[in-house]
């Protein structure tokens, strides 16, 4: 089911541009150091950085050896060090450590520090205050739009989601006004935006500040994109924190797609390469093994063609086809390779067990013996960040109102763990000025009481309410089913959650652009404690076509999983819509928990 697009789906904006103009601003920076230079460069821009720029073209432009930047000494004996970070702290302290320990050795070389996707003035502070911002020359590499699939752009900034969400810090905001500000440049003016969320809020007026700083520049252009709409993380925890079981999900929690490319089995394999991939991404896992059997035996059926043909048949077969016959065969391995690893993963730990516990919590059902099963799954230390996601999940459809009396094994290792989750929301109170629940009180008898009283008011002092259950009620999130739901035929978005339980995130959007408003959703958006940040902007629709009004990109801020990806993939071909995806990262539920957790794993 690779959702085959209606015939009049409107077509997708190309994004190659937005590589080749990142591509041409890198070695625009380059060339600023002219002659043979080592670049440096860190580890997370490593794989964004080779979708962009490969080794041959910064060979090209006179980059010689390349470093990773690590804590140990730089061996380079290069005069020109280039480096190009992140504009992080450390960074800037592992620079420092390099150029004063030339200036020990009483040598010159020339450094250029390249920050991507912008630089912050904490930096530069660093720098000053180890004494060397006279030393090194700074530049900006605005790349912040990485395209990874025709409707996928990901701005690879996972760190967005603990800086803002935890620690509410808003230097990444700009970033993405800037993101918006150079789509609105590059593919003309979005006529209708919607957004909910207050970071979603603070980027929108960011964004329309430097929309109207440059007033003319998408002036009188055509708009390509009908629609946007901003979406926060927290408006909907509970979607990235169920297990996925659309193929590309479970592929995600399993193996990890990292920048595009898979690890595990897939190995290296852009989780694009090949036909076969498109047609099984959006399927439900129960449908795939069934379709690579079937393409399997259709491949054999035309290797065996052979057997009949003459000279000049054979000669034609072996020119035309079968090189594309054995690069499908090897595709069709690999993911066959994929599907049976996963199937022994999730046999190991009662995948099936597990499936049935989470769709009982978003149902509101059984809660007793899901509280059972998860204090179970404590007791066993499978996977802590396993554990904190069920618990994190029990909490927030109950309302905070689940009290799981766990005899945990948390160590008081994990207090700050939880500390964070409730700051940010993921676990959630019953009421304000509660006393802790029975896992935090056992983990904080390890503590001093002065400790625990302190912790214990942090956590009412930061109170929050999910209403998970009447958001559901509201926007009918669990389908009544008569029988069974047919995942080879599905009737909704459910599907991506074998027919339990439809994104609130997909819904939300689904409905706003139903009624082209929050008009009706009143109740919705309180409940979602967003009643001061749900907006809606409308211009005249004059210079769009209906076929702009048609592509709808959707920006989540805080990070977006593949089972939302192929929920609106799936509405699009329904409603004949095509969405777009911009995010600050692809994530799941155990990125989320790691990014929440101070155990180091």
């Amino acid at each position: 089911m690779a959702f085959p697009h209606r015939p009049d789906a409107p077509e997708l904006p190309d994004f190659s541009m937005l590589k080749r103009l990142a591509r041409d601003q890198l070695i625009y920076l380059l060339e600023q150091l002219p002659g043979k230079k080592d670049l440096f460069i860190e580890a997370d821009l490593m794989s964004p950085l080779d979708r962009i720029a490969n080794v041959s073209i910064l060979k090209q432009h006179e980059v010689d050896k390349l470093y990773k930047v690590e804590n140990k000494p730089a061996l380079s004996s290069s005069e020109q060090l280039c480096f190009l970070v992140r504009p992080r702290i450390k960074n800037m302290r592992y620079i420092a450590s390099l150029v004063n320990a030339d200036k020990l050795a009483g040598r010159t070389r020339k450094y250029k520090v390249i920050f991507s996707p912008q630089k912050f003035y904490a930096c530069e502070m660093v720098l000053e205050e180890e004494g060397i911002y006279g030393d090194v020359s700074c530049d900006e590499w605005a790349f912040s739009l990485l395209p990874l699939d025709v409707d996928l752009l990901s701005m690879e900034l996972p760190e967005f989601f603990r800086d803002y969400f935890l620690e509410g810090d808003q230097r990444w905001i700009n970033t993405v006004a800037q993101a918006l500000h150079l789509l609105s440049t590059l593919y003309g003016p979005f006529p209708n935006c919607y957004g909910i969320g207050r970071c979603a809020k603070m980027a929108y007026e960011l964004w329309r500040n430097l929309e109207e700083e440059e007033d003319g520049e998408t002036k009188g252009r055509r708009p390509e994109i009908g629609h946007i709409f901003l979406l926060d993380r927290d408006v909907d925890f509970v979607t990235a924190l169920c297990s996925q079981v659309v193929y590309e999900g479970l592929v995600d929690d399993t193996f990890r797609i990292k920048c595009g490319k898979c690890h595990g089995p897939l190995l290296g394999t852009s989780h694009m390469a090949g036909l076969v991939f498109n047609e099984i991404r959006n399927e439900h896992f129960s449908n795939v093994f069934g379709f690579l059997s079937q393409k399997a035996r259709n491949l054999q059926a035309q290797y065996d063609r052979r057997r009949g043909m003459d000279i000049k048949q054979m000669k034609n077969f072996v020119s035309q086809e079968l090189k594309g016959l054995k690069q499908e065969h090897r595709l069709l391995s690999l993911h066959i390779g994929a599907c049976e690893s996963i199937m022994k993963k999730k046999t190991k730990q009662d995948f099936q067990e597990l499936i049935k516990t989470e769709h009982a919590l978003l149902e509101g059902f059984n809660i007793r013996e899901s509280t059972s099963y998860i204090e179970e799954h404590i007791d066993q230390q499978v996977s802590p960040i396993e554990s904190l996601r069920l618990m994190c999940l029990l909490s927030i459809t109950e309302n905070g109102d689940a009290r799981c009396s766990l005899d945990t094994h948390y160590g008081p290792e994990h207090l700050l763990t939880f500390s964070n989750l409730r700051r940010a929301g993921l676990l959630t109170e019953q009421a304000p000025g509660d006393t802790l629940t029975a896992v935090e009180s056992k983990v904080s008898k390890l503590v001093t009481d002065k400790a625990a009283g302190k912790i214990t008011d942090a956590f009412s002092s930061l109170a929050k309410r999910s209403n998970f259950r009447a958001i559901s009620k509201k926007l009918n999130l669990i389908p009544r089913v008569d029988g069974e739901y047919d995942l080879k035929v599905p009737r909704d978005m459910a599907y991506v959650f074998s027919g339990a339980y439809v994104p609130l995130s997909c819904r939300i959007i689904e409905q706003v652009l139903e009624r082209r408003s929050w008009q009706g959703l009143d109740e919705v958006v309180r409940l979602l404690n967003c009643s001061d940040f749900a907006f809606t902007d409308m211009t005249k629709e004059d210079k769009a076509s209906s076929e702009s009004l048609r592509l709808i990109l959707v920006v989540f801020l805080g990070g977006c999983t593949f089972s939302e990806i192929s929920a609106l993939r799936f509405l699009g071909r329904e409603k004949g819509y095509r969405f777009i995806f911009l995010t600050t990262a692809v994530t799941n539920s155990a990125r989320l928990m790691e990014a929440m957790s101070e155990v180091k794993a």
